[in-house]
């Protein structure tokens, strides 16, 4: 990671890009910028273009700048040089704004420079897009309300057609690895020390990098013992060339104590270890996939029980305020909003559990919410949410709480696509109590040998224990003797994030980084146990037009 970072003559510095307090960074992501068909804005030669990039505070809304490219002289095609290095977070919903300017002075003021155009994007949708590499057109801005009058006013101060079209932005991401290999080995020892008083040690073995040349590893071998004072045998030192030769006679280490050493002139050695075998293997990232084009297919569960009260009164959880989202839709937006980038096509299955369903008021633990079973896909999130809205107006809240119908019915759909292509997550939002908690265990089970995983978001003020049984994370979830191969269920109680000042934003915010958190380590636990590399990322792009260049 430092390695990428001292390339700072051609880097923007990252600045602090305001996760949500206590973040760890996950990948650092490096994004280059590319333009095409500029407005020219100089009279006798072409623009003089530069990039600027915002990123917004989660919080505040607040953008702020978070660096500059260098400046092209005399091109309306540029291909920028200076890369933006930024923290990549899958679970956050990171909102970037690029502003291309023609710079006419050296000053470092923008306002005293001709504006080019701006594109609004996520970092989770350049990642998302085939090969992680986004076109969007450059426009002058859109309209916002002014602050005092609330009349439509151009969001860019200097000058330009609202909305006029000012070419093409292109922008690509790449993933700033660390080193992805991970060797695999094993080794034997021989006439190691006995340490224990009745039987034959019990030995490990500790290995130690050196600070100073990065290359010598240090061995030191112990004797186990239960209460944690572990003794000492001895030590050797290798180093990873030597290792990487694998077995042979350079590979035989004398395990040596050098106390023993010292006191014993007749001392040899406390027994030798020897490497029998080395392999190292390529360690694939969540990126690597989505890059070779793998998409992730959201569904949506919406709990229709009884449970929720009349969607007319303002007491349900249903209840459609004019003025606020309801707990449902809040937190479908939330996590939809997010997920939406890494699918292509934005088609989204929405269904509902739990309730009478017309014609002929049959109760339905599986029904589409847009009322169509041939096709239950919803265009984008506004599509689920229009959906929500209007099955609740033709469905009768009714019962029980059941979850298996649905958990089976995207696990029907993850059957056939077990190749690495589609990895699919289903967001359920229920209100209660689960009443078929064996059928749905069994169905959970089952589902984990599946590229798929479950979010359960808890709405209301029941008792979740059994929603924290599923979750798994304490005692893995088993059906009939039969243990889930991995942990793909992650469950949050929504009253967790109810922020009381009324900051909605923030709260949500917090809400689809935890349920979304664990995705990326499920989604590779299912690819590395099934041994599915990603794909051939497609050819990079190569940029056309101009190539002049002329750094400042």
């Amino acid at each position: 990671m430092e390695e990428a970072m001292d390339k700072g003559g051609d880097m923007a510095s990252v600045s602090d890009f305001d996760p949500i307090a206590g973040s760890i960074p996950a990948t650092k992501v490096e994004l280059t910028v590319s333009c095409r068909h500029l407005l020219d804005k100089d009279t006798f030669s072409k623009s003089d273009p530069m990039c600027v990039l915002y990123t917004q505070g989660i919080e505040t809304k607040q953008w702020r700048e978070f660096g500059r490219t260098e400046v092209i002289d005399n091109t309306l095609n540029p291909d920028f040089v200076r890369k933006f290095i930024l923290d990549y977070f899958f679970e956050e919903k990171q909102s970037l704004r690029f502003d291309l300017y023609d710079v006419d002075s050296k000053s470092p003021d923008l306002s005293k420079h001709d504006f080019l155009g701006q594109a609004f994007c996520t970092l989770g949708e350049i990642v998302g897009s085939a090969g992680s590499r986004l076109e969007k057109p450059l426009t002058m801005g859109a309209f916002m309300l002014h602050s005092r009058t609330g009349k439509p006013m151009p969001s860019v101060s200097n000058g330009g057609i609202p909305g006029k079209k000012c070419g093409i932005i292109i922008l690509s991401a790449e993933e700033l690895g660390n080193c992805r290999d991970v060797a695999t080995m094993q080794f034997c020892a021989n006439k190691l020390d006995k340490k224990d008083f009745f039987g034959k040690s019990d030995p490990f073995m500790v290995f130690y990098r050196s600070n100073e040349d990065g290359t010598t590893i240090k061995v030191e071998v112990y004797d186990w013992d239960r209460d944690g004072s572990h003794d000492f045998i001895g030590e050797f030192t290798t180093s990873y060339r030597e290792l990487a030769r694998g077995q042979s006679q350079f590979n035989v280490y004398e395990v040596v104590n050098p106390k023993k050493k010292m006191k014993k002139k007749k001392y040899v050695n406390s027994g030798t270890v020897t490497l029998l075998s080395f392999t190292v293997e390529s360690e694939y990232t969540f990126l690597d996939y989505i890059k070779g084009g793998t998409q992730i297919n959201f569904t949506v569960a919406i709990d229709f029980t009884a449970s929720n009260g009349n969607p007319s009164q303002s007491t349900s959880l249903h209840y459609m305020n004019p003025y606020q989202l309801n707990a449902y839709a809040m937190a479908l937006k939330a996590v939809g909003e997010i997920i939406q980038d890494y699918d292509s096509d934005k088609m989204f299955p929405a269904l509902g559990f739990g309730a009478k369903i017309p014609p002929d008021g049959h109760v339905s633990h599986e029904f589409p919410l847009n009322g169509n079973a041939d096709n239950p896909y919803c265009s984008g999130i506004e599509g689920i949410l229009e959906a929500y809205h209007k099955s609740l107006k033709t469905v009768q809240l009714y019962g029980p709480t059941n979850f298996a119908p649905v958990v089976n019915h995207v696990a029907r759909y993850a059957t056939t696509e077990q190749d690495g292509s589609q990895y699919f997550v289903l967001l359920i939002i229920t209100d209660g109590v689960i009443s078929d908690m064996a059928q749905t265990k069994e169905a959970i089970v089952n589902a984990a040998k599946l590229p798929m995983s479950i979010i359960i978001v808890g709405v209301g003020q029941a008792e979740f224990d059994a929603m924290v049984e599923l979750d798994g994370d304490d005692i893995r979830i088993s059906s009939r003797g039969k243990i889930a191969e991995r942990d793909i269920v992650q469950f949050v109680p929504f009253r967790d994030y109810i922020d009381r000042t009324g900051n909605h934003v923030l709260s949500m915010a917090r809400l689809a980084k935890d349920v979304l958190a664990e995705i990326p380590d499920q989604f590779i636990s299912y690819m590395k146990g099934r041994g599915i590399k990603p794909n051939p990322a497609p050819p990079a792009y190569t940029p056309t037009g101009p190539t002049l260049q002329t750094q400042i």
